[in-house]
């Protein structure tokens, strides 16, 4: 069976990072964070980044986001208690959208979690359609 493989953007790519405990109902009846709640958390990670530079889901300088792809690759089990860091790089960028990576580690020992990578798409919700990367947006890969 193939399998998905995600490759560590360049360091210079890395602009955030957090870090997030999972709550007790993260965890799944395997005793250890569901999958459906990892990308519940980088969701959480991507809106705290959005926040650094003044910008939200909904509008980044009047521009919102849509989410277009998702991709995951798991490296280790997180059980309750764990704290994660997340680290976000955004690359790949297009006229329209980009690439947020996550390099999920675990903050205590350092040990690699998962991979992750959305793409995500520029979109103004009035007209229904893509719009263009804001320049003010851009300027986070310059």
């Amino acid at each position: 069976m193939n399998r998905i493989k995600l490759e560590l953007p360049a360091a210079q790519h890395f602009l955030f990072t957090t870090e997030i405990t999972p709550r007790i109902n993260d965890i799944n009846y395997g005793n250890h964070l569901g999958h459906d709640h990892l990308i519940s958390l980088m969701h959480e990670a991507r809106v705290r980044f959005l926040k650094k530079y003044d910008f939200s889901e909904i509008d980044i300088a009047g521009t919102s986001i849509i989410m277009a792809d998702l991709a995951v690759t798991y490296k280790a089990e997180v059980a309750w208690g764990e704290r994660l860091t997340f680290d976000i790089a955004i690359y790949s960028p297009s006229s329209a959208g980009c690439n947020f990576f996550y390099h999920i580690k675990n903050a205590g020992s350092g040990a690699e979690v998962a991979r992750a990578k959305t793409g995500i798409v520029f979109f103004d919700y009035k007209k229904k359609k893509v719009a263009r990367m804001p320049e003010a947006f851009a300027k986070l890969f310059r």
